[in-house]
């Protein structure tokens, strides 16, 4: 496993010897933006943007690397906007699952009726085997099915065969394809188009303006530029007609800390249903060969038992040049996201959530990621 660099490691030490002595808002602000501009230039990440909230601290922070200033891109024009929309990947699917259990507890959707009931199964190759698919299933990514059946930004993705890798609920193994393929069936049950139903019943509610499944007119200022591993600009990506809940969201901290907020909370949700959707499967996880003892999956997010900070819930995405991460601290009522539009994102999660956390703790949420 690949461990967090000597240099990152230093810096969240002696920051975290610093933070004691913050006394003021200001002052934190100041801190986290320090720290957060040291680490981002140690990894080569042109710009960060992160919300940080909990009952002493309400951090908002969009920090641009000093060697990238003033050559940021967005879609049409020089210079970094003010917020930076960024694409959130795999972030897309919590989301999703907020959704589906706003289905689940209107009636609207059985979790364990088999999704051939509410929509077709043309596209996979055993139709038996896809039969046994539910959204319970789909959601703890239990499917059998390969993350995506051939490269989903293709123009014959949508009509691709769809084939089983193993058995359905043998075993984990992450599928953007399931999720899409529970997308048709919410989409079929409503009658309407995931980003019509995703504004009724997520973004609008909590007032995420710059939030969306697919490509709107603000984003031709808004959004930036993906950067690769060597600081090179990829632009700013497909820009979508059609949502996919595997990953075509595009966000800002802002908004997306409102949604994790929510999740902390419950808001929108019955008690009974907010509590369901982060409870852990307990069932095996492995990732390489690696068995992640810790980790489980609840309602299409993740989930760690630490020892020191109990349960956390978390979710990471990455669409190549876009890495993004959430973290939820139930035990003291915090909330952390940050995006970046780097492909070098994810070796910032360890010293950033070090840094928010507060301890060395180990989290193997840290070995997930980099592995």
């Amino acid at each position: 496993m690949k461990t967090v660099s000597k240099s990152l490691l230093l810096t969240f030490l002696s920051a975290l010897s610093l933070l004691s002595g913050c006394k003021s808002g200001e002052d934190n602000s100041r801190f986290y933006r320090e720290n957060l501009e040291k680490i981002i230039v140690d990894e080569n990440i042109p710009l960060i943007q992160l919300r940080y909230i909990s009952p002493e601290e309400d951090i908002a922070l969009q920090i641009e690397n000093p060697a990238y200033k003033d050559s940021l891109s967005t879609g049409c024009s020089q210079g970094t906007p003010e917020p930076a929309v960024f694409q959130a990947a795999s972030l897309s699917k919590p989301v999703f699952a907020y959704i589906v259990m706003k289905l689940y507890e209107n009636g609207e959707l059985d979790l364990d009726k088999p999704l051939y009931e509410y929509t077709d199964i043309d596209r996979f190759v055993d139709k038996e085997m896809a039969k046994k698919l539910t959204a319970r299933i789909v959601l703890s990514h239990r499917s059998g099915l390969p993350n995506w059946s051939k490269k989903v930004r293709s123009d014959d993705w949508h009509i691709s065969p769809i084939k089983f890798i193993f058995p359905v609920d043998s075993c984990f193994g992450y599928s953007g394809e399931a999720f899409a393929f529970l997308q048709r069936a919410v989409e079929k049950i409503r009658g309407k188009a995931i980003e019509e139903i995703a504004k009724e019943e997520v973004f609008e509610p909590l007032g995420m303006e710059h939030t969306s499944y697919i490509w709107i007119p603000a984003y031709d200022t808004l959004a930036v530029d993906g950067y690769n591993k060597r600081g090179i600009s990829k632009g700013v990506g497909y820009k979508h007609v059609v949502g996919n809940v595997g990953y075509s969201l595009r966000t800002t901290a802002e908004d997306y800390s409102k949604f994790i907020q929510a999740l902390l909370n419950g808001t929108g949700l019955k008690p009974e249903t907010a509590q369901f959707m982060l409870e852990p499967n307990r069932k095996p996880i492995f990732k390489k060969g690696v068995n992640f003892s810790t980790l489980s999956w609840a309602q299409g997010i993740y989930t760690e038992e630490n020892p020191v900070h109990g349960k956390l819930v978390f979710h990471g995405g990455d669409n190549g040049t876009f890495k993004a991460f959430f973290l939820i601290n139930p035990k003291v009522q915090s909330t952390m996201v940050f995006f970046t539009n780097s492909s070098n994102g994810f070796k910032i999660i360890e010293p950033v959530t070090r840094m928010f956390l507060k301890d060395t703790a180990h989290l193997e949420v840290y070995d997930w990621y980099n592995i």
